[in-house]
């Protein structure tokens, strides 16, 4: 089974390219899928607290077989839970649902107004131990930079939306310039990738379908992906990204497709309005 390309993150801690993603899946199909993800090879598995599966992922990383230090789980800080004290008391909480000793990131899932007092407590925390990395979900240049000024600790991530429509391409830029590693949510848009021709195409070319093509070419960008399946098949080709390459002119095609095409919220919608469930991008 290959080994996941792995990035080193602004502090040093090491982290796989390849993780698998875990939205929208309860507490007992996130331990049946993190175990069949495990199983398959990933070695990173994303989560949140919003996602309510954390006692799921936390029963597979212990029951899986595979050493604790060589997987990489992250869980993200709920934006009505930002402050000092309301982002420990999350933390906690979600260790204990996790019952796991510590966590490999924890990050900030969405920009609003008490994030900076919410980073503060997740500055404590790494620096206890208790997490060995820490970072920012949905984050524009503004909010970045504003953010940035205040931090103490820079953020290693910026996991925002990111596909072959939405490429973001100076946010990705403005991040890799200060070392703060891009990740991509809906990396191949909930599966709309396969509609896409040009994708087709080069599936055809290289034996591959248009989901890998478009997750090659994040990695290509130095993008972590996190792609998200339940079925085992889909999991194994959703990481055999390894053995093409494509071409600076595909890479290039590719780059044509951005038109903007949002399938989630703006970060500046989120931290004017914040979030209630039901919600639906504008």
């Amino acid at each position: 089974m290959q080994k996941d390309k792995e990035i080193i993150l602004n502090n040093g801690v090491r982290m796989p390219m390849v993780g698998f993603g875990t939205f929208k899946i309860d507490d007992a199909g996130a331990k049946t899928a993190a175990l069949q993800a495990i199983e398959a090879g990933y070695r990173h598995i994303d989560t949140a607290s919003y996602y309510q599966n954390e006692a799921g992922v936390g029963e597979a990383v212990r029951e899986c077989g595979v050493p604790r230090e060589e997987l990489f789980v992250t869980s993200k800080v709920w934006m009505t839970d930002l402050g000092y004290d309301a982002t420990r008391k999350a933390f906690e909480a979600s260790m204990k649902r996790f019952k796991l000793d510590y966590l490999d990131m924890y990050l900030i899932h969405w920009p609003r107004p008490l994030a900076n007092e919410a980073w503060q407590a997740m500055e404590r925390l790494y620096d206890e131990g208790r997490i060995r990395a820490i970072g920012v979900c949905n984050y524009n240049i503004p909010l970045l930079d504003a953010f940035l000024q205040q931090a103490r600790i820079k953020p290693v991530v910026n996991q925002i939306e990111l596909h072959p429509r939405l490429q973001q391409k100076e946010v990705v830029r403005y991040c890799q310039e200060r070392q703060i590693v891009v990740e991509a949510w809906s990396p191949i848009m909930k599966g709309q990738v396969m509609e896409i021709p040009l994708l087709l195409e080069l599936g055809e070319k290289y034996g591959k379908s248009a989901a890998q093509v478009a997750l090659r070419w994040h990695l290509q960008r130095n993008v972590v992906v996190l792609p998200k399946s339940q079925t085992p098949s889909r999991m194994a080709q959703n990481r055999d990204l390894f053995d093409f390459e494509l071409t600076g002119d595909e890479m290039e095609a590719i780059a044509l497709l951005d038109d903007n095409h949002r399938l989630g919220f703006t970060p500046e919608h989120i931290y004017a309005h914040g979030f209630t469930p039901g919600d639906k991008p504008k």
